[in-house]
């Protein structure tokens, strides 16, 4: 026998050549073999994926008066009761902070546990947006709370009335290195909160639950944030005279708000009649303070247009004769301007309205009139208040060609929309994937057009940049039908999560959602998003939230475009033709990949039928092409529009 070869040297660089040479052969390896893997990758006789049944006995369990008796009540239950009285609406979490979860969940307040902290705070925050309701979200110490901090950045970004509990373990280990011991949370959402307190004496734990409800249901809605050491969530009180200021509701908090006066309203009228082309920016407020109504009333009896903006959409549909939300182009004409609930002001320019137009603005806190923008006249009020005032002192008057400028943008606008279609149609038969434009297109087709009612589907807009596309498509016909979730924080990847928040909603039926209680929601996110919360398939699975989730799979980060020189490119890449819906199957929803437009309408219509008849969750894998960024191979590119309507992602 000779010698046995030594084996050759592989440089970094054929290492390399032949990975790529091999790849086609893995490929076809992997289509071949894939449909034998269910059959292959088990013990023959493994157990199906199944929800155990003491999920089932848990949620099922009657819930607990928390009332003061023999052994009183713990510091946890004191706050839950708190919680309760106040119509918290919901809880979204994960394991930690025990004894406050446990509390809340047990007085029959709707509880949902979760896999990550931080896509359970989304989803507390995708509740709150598409109901207005206070939801609250929990998280443990150190590292859940940590985890938590982009979407709580982003609630309070959004305006939303989201309570943020965690625990702090007890006083006494502080300064003994132990770790999360060591971490003092308040710090850390310094900025990025309305209100917050870590609490250290017992007794008061009743008086700082009242200031959290106070900050979140009144003025302008932001983020409470709490914590707990244990000496204060297990304290325990045998009767309420060992609670300072053991008041209820009517006590430490009004139901009344600010009304505009009679000569501020008398104001206001005379600006609007002296313009021929008034305009509404109607913000989260005119939500939050169910001004819808309100909202419709003065824009009819003037004829005064109205575009949405803020983090939820549908306070004024997008049929209606005088809405702007598909009429970006008309901006431009406004000679006045009526900001009422925006919340967080644009900057003068940021948006198409004439540098000197004249401008009103009516917010219920005096301190933020003419922040960004100079006013000609500022209303304290709240929205709804106001809105009725000026709808009873308006006279009826007709704006035709105003009116008439509102159809002809709004045709426009959808001319251009048929035109990307058509490109879109186009690049995906010379591609084999499906372009983004096609995305848009089918999906509306889907909800608007189709056998569903066009109210009915409440919608998740993620992503950034196939939701350059589809946010084009999408539309809103009634309150809280649309939730921005990138809005103005752009955070990355928690789409899963506010799809899970708003099926909980639609679940519950609560607030606007109630006419609609039980239909499937539906979502929209891109390949770099779902890896941060496609895990939560498994928590829309067991609460059998049924939830459709269409992820834009481009095979790269949505900004490959910034790549720039050698060795940057690989930076911005993933692996291609990845198969994330193979993840939700493996947590017990459906999943469907798709490369075709027919394939993806096909793919929409069974994952309803799943939805509608058996609660299944799906999510659909759109292969799509990074190469339809290239405003030089494939125009336009990426549209971008940053105004307030149905392309907005800020303000």
């Amino acid at each position: 026998m000779g010698e046995p070869k030594k084996p050759r040297s592989v440089s970094r660089r054929d290492f390399l050549a032949r990975s790529a040479r091999g790849a086609g052969a893995a490929a076809a390896l992997t289509a071949t073999s894939v449909s034998r893997a269910a059959a292959t990758d088990a013990a023959p006789n493994m157990a199906p994926i199944r929800v155990a049944d003491q999920f089932t006995k848990s949620i099922g369990e009657a819930p607990v008066s928390f009332d003061f008796g023999p052994n009183g009540l713990t510091g946890a239950e004191v706050f839950a009761r708190v919680c309760k009285a106040e119509g918290l609406a919901a809880l979204f979490c994960c394991p930690g902070n025990y004894t406050m979860i446990n509390a809340i969940s047990a007085t029959g307040i709707p509880a949902y546990g979760g896999r990550i902290e931080d896509i359970m705070c989304a989803a507390a925050d995708g509740f709150s947006r598409v109901t207005g309701e206070v939801a609250a979200t929990s998280g443990t110490e150190g590292p859940g709370f940590t985890n938590m901090i982009m979407s709580i950045a982003s609630a309070q970004r959004a305006h939303t009335p989201l309570l943020v509990l965690a625990s702090n373990m007890a006083m006494a280990n502080e300064d003994r290195i132990g770790g999360i011991q060591q971490m003092y949370q308040q710090p850390i959402t310094e900025g990025i909160k309305k209100y917050g307190k870590r609490i250290t004496i017992p007794n008061r734990i009743h008086e700082y639950a009242q200031h959290a409800f106070r900050e979140l249901k009144s003025g302008v809605p932001g983020v409470v944030h709490l914590d707990f050491p244990s000496e204060v969530h297990g304290a325990r009180f045998k009767d309420p005279s060992e609670l300072k200021d053991f008041w209820e509701a009517s006590k430490y908090r009004t139901e009344c708000v600010a009304h505009p006066s009679p000569k501020d309203i008398a104001k206001a009228v005379d600006l609007i009649q002296k313009s021929e082309r008034p305009m509404i920016v109607a913000g989260q407020g005119v939500f939050l303070h169910k001004g819808w109504d309100a909202l419709k009333r003065v824009a009819e009896m003037n004829d005064i247009a109205v575009v949405e903006s803020g983090p939820v959409r549908g306070h004024f549909g997008d049929e209606h004769r005088l809405s702007a939300n598909l009429a970006s182009d008309a901006l431009g004409s406004a000679d006045l301007v009526i900001f009422v609930g925006q919340y967080l002001m644009p900057n003068v320019g940021e948006y198409r309205f004439n540098p000197d137009v004249k401008a009103i603005r009516v917010h219920p806190v005096a301190e933020d009139l003419g922040r960004n923008w100079p006013l000609d006249l500022g209303l304290v009020s709240d929205e709804k208040a106001a809105l009725e005032a000026l709808a009873d002192a308006l006279p009826k008057r007709q704006r035709a060609a105003w009116v008439a400028e509102l159809a002809a943008a709004r045709k426009k606008f959808e001319s251009l929309n048929d035109e990307y279609y058509a490109l879109g149609v186009k690049y995906s038969q010379q591609t084999g994937v499906v372009h983004p434009a096609v995305i848009g297109k089918v999906l509306a087709d889907f909800l608007y057009r189709g056998d569903i009612p066009k109210e009915q589907t409440t919608f998740a807009q993620g992503g950034w940049t196939g939701a350059s596309w589809t946010r084009r498509w999408l539309r809103a016909y009634r309150p809280g039908q649309m939730n921005n979730c990138p809005y103005q924080y752009y955070p990355i990847g928690p789409d899963v999560g506010h799809l899970l928040g708003a099926g909980a909603a639609m679940q519950l039926g609560v607030g606007p959602q109630k006419a609609y209680q039980g239909a499937p929601v539906f979502g929209f996110t891109g390949d770099a998003g779902i890896a941060y919360s496609v895990m939560e398939f498994d928590t829309l699975t067991k609460y059998k939230i049924p939830a459709i989730m269409t992820v834009y799979n481009n095979n790269a980060w949505g900004m490959i475009t910034a790549a720039q020189g050698p060795r940057s490119h690989h930076m911005y890449l993933f692996q291609e033709h990845l198969r994330y819906d193979r993840i939700a199957e493996a947590l017990g929803a459906r999943g469907e990949y798709v490369t075709t437009p027919d394939q993806y309408k096909a793919a929409l219509g069974r994952a309803y039928q799943a939805a509608t008849r058996e609660k299944i969750s799906t999510l659909i894998n759109v292969q799509s092409s990074r190469d339809f960024l290239s405003t030089q191979t494939f125009p336009p590119g990426t549209p971008r529009n940053l105004e307030p309507g149905v392309t907005a992602y800020m303000h």
